[in-house]
């Protein structure tokens, strides 16, 4: 799972020679303030979340209007150098990680709400506005914007759409696709471009739906329209342990199989509770194998039948304990610890690396007792969070990345996770995208003729691959290279599916 290499190996005397060259194509566009070049001004840029993978940018471009990033896009494409866009830098999979010969053109100052519509519920807002933000300006209204990444207080509804964000409330919400009529931006070329419209439909190929969770592969956003929710009069929360991770995957199933979807549904293994409620103590069951947060809002009477008829699946599941949230700080006390699992790992171990697979609901159970087997076989902890509802797995691996041996057995514990979730009927993202830590996996999980047809997609909205190259989907040397390096090291788990 290394980074890819650089397209083009430049000498030093090359790199700062073409660093010249697009500095002076920058400077006829950018004010001197938002442009940045040398490198104590570049290197915070050189990684975002998956900080195990670091490139510094050739130039950092911090573009403040549309007409900016117009003509940025324009110089770079004449150039023809690989820019790429950056949000908060939250991501995990290093979809923002810089090109070594690229601008790294960071949305941050567009960071203003343009319009909160309270009539047709719904607020236009700049690509660098934070999640959490647009709920903080919607509340007046009694509305709010539905998906909640864990990162909602720093991340970007720019790099939401770029990943197709979720949250632990996207089991009954949805993911940002489903929260998104409208994005506006610009090709490669630097022209305008709008998908989608404020109407229920829209003429013509669904581009929007493309676009969003295209990882700025295929345009660079600068504003978006996003649906807004009422506030629900009401919603309690239930926290329910089990003695054993089996029952709390069935119990999950049972759930949904009940007819019941409820606002959230979340599940942490025993090393992940112990982590956050030493962190915020939320109140958690440490003697749990697991525990289940599960959710219900609506209005009063809603919710208390709902609560009720969860509460009895849970029961009959096994649960050997069950507490409802009696206030609102109760309710948000319980989710604390699943809103800072990560922050919580970080007090745990040097490092972690946050893997994000997909299975189906029904395996819950088998994928949590493979992890432990490959806890053993890798020599390494990993603790578990889950978006169990939908199936949308975040194990955290613990590591060292200081450690050369450490890292590398991590990022093999990482692609067994995400092998073993294909071959359990899943796939290797959810929502944290592909990026560069899953570039190999994307060979496991798609034949050479689909990555073709991705490749081809790309194409056509790119013809040169200078947005964001070198991420999401694999060459086809680079699946022949990871599929020697598997059979060398033994590592072909699952050789029924398509590969190389």
């Amino acid at each position: 799972m290394n980074a890819p290499s650089t397209p083009a190996q430049l000498s030093q005397i090359e790199r700062v020679a073409r660093q010249a060259e697009v500095v002076r194509a920058l400077q006829a566009v950018l004010p001197a303030h938002a442009l940045l070049w040398h490198s104590e001004d570049t290197t915070p840029y050189e990684c975002d979340g998956l900080t195990a993978y670091r490139q510094r940018p050739l130039v950092v471009a911090l573009p403040e209007t549309e007409d900016q990033v117009a003509a940025v896009l324009k110089a770079c494409h004449a150039l023809a150098v690989p820019v790429v866009a950056r949000g908060a830098g939250t991501g995990l999979s290093g979809g923002a990680m810089p090109h070594a010969l690229g601008v790294t053109m960071s949305l941050a100052k567009f960071n203003r709400i343009l319009r909160i519509d309270p009539r047709s519920c719904t607020a236009l807002v700049q690509a660098g506005v934070r999640n959490l933000a647009i709920s903080e300006a919607a509340a007046p209204h009694g509305l709010y914007y539905a998906p909640d990444p864990s990162s909602q207080i720093a991340c970007t509804i720019g790099g939401n759409v770029a990943e197709n964000s979720g949250g632990v409330h996207c089991l009954k919400y949805g993911l940002t696709l489903h929260n998104v009529l409208q994005v506006r931006g610009f090709t490669v070329e630097g022209e305008p471009i709008t998908l989608g419209a404020e109407a229920l439909d829209t003429p013509g190929l669904d581009l929007l739906s493309l676009v969003i969770g295209s990882e700025g592969m295929l345009a660079v956003i600068t504003d978006v329209t996003v649906k807004l929710v009422p506030r629900p009069l009401l919603a309690r929360c239930i926290m329910a342990s089990f003695d054993d991770v089996r029952k709390a995957g069935d119990a999950v199933a049972s759930v949904i199989a009940e007819g019941i979807i409820p606002a959230g549904l979340e599940m942490m293994d025993k090393p992940m509770t112990a982590a956050v409620e030493d962190f915020v103590h939320a109140g958690y069951d440490l003697n749990a194998a697991a525990i289940l947060l599960c959710e219900s809002d609506g209005t009063p009477e809603e919710v208390e039948e709902e609560i009720g008829r969860m509460s009895a699946v849970l029961r009959r599941c096994g649960a050997t304990a069950i507490a409802v949230s009696r206030d609102e700080a109760e309710r948000l006390r319980f989710w604390s610890g699943r809103k800072n699992a990560f922050p919580a790992s970080g007090r745990i171990s040097p490092d972690y690396m946050c893997m994000d697979s997909t299975i189906p609901r029904k395996r819950l159970a088998d994928i949590l007792l493979a992890i432990a087997g490959m806890e053993e076989k890798y020599g390494l902890r990993c603790a578990n969070v889950f978006h169990a509802g939908d199936g949308n797995l975040h194990p955290l691996i613990l590591f060292d990345a200081n450690d050369a041996d450490q890292l590398h057995r991590c990022e093999l514990f990482g692609a067994d996770i995400l092998e073993t979730s294909v071959a359990m009927g899943g796939t290797v993202t959810g929502e944290h995208g592909v990026g560069v830590e899953k570039l190999n996996s994307m060979c496991v999980q798609f034949s050479p003729e689909e990555n073709a047809q991705m490749f081809a997609v790309k194409r056509a909205f790119d013809t040169n691959g200078l947005l964001n190259p070198g991420k999401v989907i694999p060459t086809l040397q680079r699946c022949a290279e990871y599929g020697k390096m598997l059979v060398r090291a033994g590592q072909l788990t699952h050789p029924e599916l398509p590969r190389f």
